[in-house]
């Protein structure tokens, strides 16, 4: 007779469908820490929920996971400033030799959180339709149960988000036009080149930097182009990375601590977001790797 109990049995199979709730809840949400959390919620519901009454343990953990993970996405959208800390653990920052980014395989990891900063644009039912569907292979029937639609509304969703995420998608090359674009917009705030700063960026550009006292957003080429000499210093100073699958800049300090942490979007030739990161907090957040 066997001396395993029920509970542990539970706990064996629930370990054994660990990593890979694990996996849906962190392309849901972007986040380790978060989706650590879901999935010991989706733990803690198990363990009160009678085991009888499950047929196919697994889909009933993907619906909870699912469900726990939508509350969070739409909780997100109703406080937006409540998602920035808990994301920023999870850029990933690497150095950038020169190589053509798109031909660099060490490049993977960071290509697929650049995936993530694209279905943050999603709406929480078009992110959970297209994760689920199209990376997890989950049925569209058990999709609308999760999200209370019919399977019909389930496969719009996802097809909606699939849309969106397609139109992102880059050509090969383009990383390569991107990081050029980014070198002569450093190269120009380096000269104090206004007009060369005016010809890349977009005229909307916009320009976040998280800084110790909160938030400094900056709207518009003509005022970005003012603030340029943060990117000059850092351009001095630091070495050309990828942040986020984004093209950006790290500069550190005399005494190897970090500086600043600049990301760059560029599209058709002009850059339309820069973000700065310049808080000593929130950059010991992140894994950054060492100057040379």
């Amino acid at each position: 007779m066997s001396d395993t109990s029920p509970t542990d049995l539970m706990g064996e199979a629930f370990e054994a469908q660990r990593g890979r709730l694990l996996a849906v809840a962190h392309r849901m949400l972007g986040s380790h820490a978060d989706a650590e959390d879901v999935v010991q919620e989706a733990w803690l519901r198990l363990s009160r929920q009678n085991t009888a009454t499950i047929d196919n343990l697994a889909g009933w953990l993907t619906t909870v996971v699912g469900r726990i993970s939508l509350d969070v996405l739409r909780s997100r959208r109703a406080r937006p400033e409540a998602s920035y800390d808990h994301r920023l653990p999870e850029v990933v920052v690497l150095l950038d030799d020169g190589s053509a980014p798109e031909d660099d395989a060490v490049l993977a990891d960071s290509v697929g959180l650049a995936l993530l900063v694209v279905l943050d644009s999603l709406g929480p039912s078009e992110r959970l339709a297209f994760v689920l569907h199209d990376m997890f292979a989950v049925p569209f029937d058990e999709i609308g149960k999760i999200l209370g639609r019919s399977t019909a509304a389930a496969k719009m969703l996802a097809s909606r988000a699939r849309r969106k995420v397609r139109a992102t998608e880059r050509p090969s090359g383009v990383e390569r036009k991107q990081h050029e674009v980014v070198q002569a917009f450093l190269a120009a705030a380096r000269r104090g080149d206004f007009q060369e700063l005016l010809r890349v960026l977009d005229p909307e550009v916009k320009l976040t930097v998280e800084t110790p006292a909160g938030v400094v957003v900056t709207l518009g080429a003509t005022r970005v182009v003012a603030g340029a000499q943060l990117a000059a210093g850092a351009a001095t100073l630091g070495r050309a990375a990828l942040v986020h699958g984004l093209p950006g800049v790290i500069s550190w300090r005399e005494d190897g601590t970090p500086l600043s942490v600049l990301a760059f979007n560029v599209v058709d030739g002009r850059i339309t977001d820069i973000t700065a990161v310049v808080d000593p907090a929130k950059i010991a957040l992140m894994d950054l790797p060492t100057p040379a």
